[in-house]
């Protein structure tokens, strides 16, 4: 019997199978030995076969070949990755510029990940509505420098409803991973986008401007216009995974625009003469926090640098 992954709880999983049913299954102990460096390897989104014994019980016997999927670093374990969904058509990260601050470099890592595993990624700004005059020059600036890079950037207020109408028409008919830290909004943007989801949502912490983990497992809800979204647990921090120092601006679409103008086709941007990314840099075509992310990937091969961070 064939199905999809809607939902998973960490030692059983939820499959949406081809004939309409919701099956719960557990997976076998050696089917996690097949050589995956993952901490989870089925994940939401996944494509599964399953059998079920004479007790009623099911089990999940195969996973389908992955269109594409989306890993950090393990929290615990900096030699394995974590799967947060597969088989997506985007990748939608959502961030806030205060109560909590979602950093830059968050945000850059994610994007360049996603853009590593051949997933489209897209940004929302939530909180709209919270923003004095100065704070929503700063958003303004930010979604110009995502645009320019290629991104697609929304500036909404899951609260008040500002903004939603053009999301909703931007995910209608894809799957998309729901992503950020805890206290983004990303529950009460989902139950804005899906109402019957009636996902937990919790205040922010005043001593910290810290979010508390609502969301403790992974799950598909389906959207009124077609498609769904995974709603994953808040991520504190996203340590890269089997990322090569010479790929990293692959991943970052505008300095890999800008390094075609180097003169040295293997140019790390950090010193080489007639490098067009550190000219773009001065001549402030290229935002500081941008490259700023770049030198940080650049560093990832020190294995505990980004342990802390979870």
């Amino acid at each position: 019997m064939h199905g999809q992954v809607v939902k998973s709880l960490g030692s059983s999983y939820w499959v949406q199978t081809d004939d309409g049913r919701r099956v719960e299954c557990k997976v076998k102990g050696n089917f996690r030995l097949r050589g995956i460096r993952s901490t989870n390897p089925v994940a939401v989104g996944d494509g599964v076969s399953i059998v079920e014994d004479e007790h009623g019980s099911a089990f999940i016997c195969e996973i389908d070949n992955r269109r594409n999927y989306i890993v950090r670093r393990a929290s615990n374990l900096s030699k394995q990755s974590h799967i947060l969904a597969a088989n997506v058509d985007l990748a939608l990260l959502v961030a806030t510029l205060s109560k909590p601050e979602t950093s830059t470099t968050f945000m850059d890592r994610f994007l360049a990940v996603a853009q590593a595993y051949r997933v489209n990624a897209a940004i929302v700004f939530n909180k709209s509505d919270l923003l004095d005059t100065d704070q929503q020059a700063q958003l303004d600036y930010l979604s110009f420098v995502y645009r320019e890079a290629g991104y697609d950037v929304f500036q909404v207020s899951a609260l008040t409803g500002d903004g939603l109408d053009g999301l909703r028409h931007h995910l209608a008919g894809k799957l998309t991973l729901l992503a950020g830290h805890s206290g983004v909004g990303k529950s009460t943007l989902l139950n804005a986008l899906v109402p019957e989801a009636h996902a937990k949502t919790a205040e922010i912490s005043s001593i910290h401007e810290t979010g508390m983990h609502t969301t403790t497992y992974s799950e598909v809800f389906s959207l009124p216009d077609g498609g769904g979204l995974i709603d994953v647990p808040g991520i504190k921090g996203f340590g890269t995974f089997d990322m090569q120092r010479e790929e990293v601006s692959h991943y970052f679409p505008d300095i890999f625009r800008l390094g075609h103008g180097c003169r040295f086709s293997n140019c790390t941007h950090t010193h080489e003469p007639d490098c067009a990314v550190l000219q773009a840099l001065e001549e402030k075509r290229l935002a500081p926090s941008r490259y700023a992310s770049y030198l940080s990937m650049l560093d990832d091969k020190d294995e505990q640098k980004y342990r802390e961070a979870y």
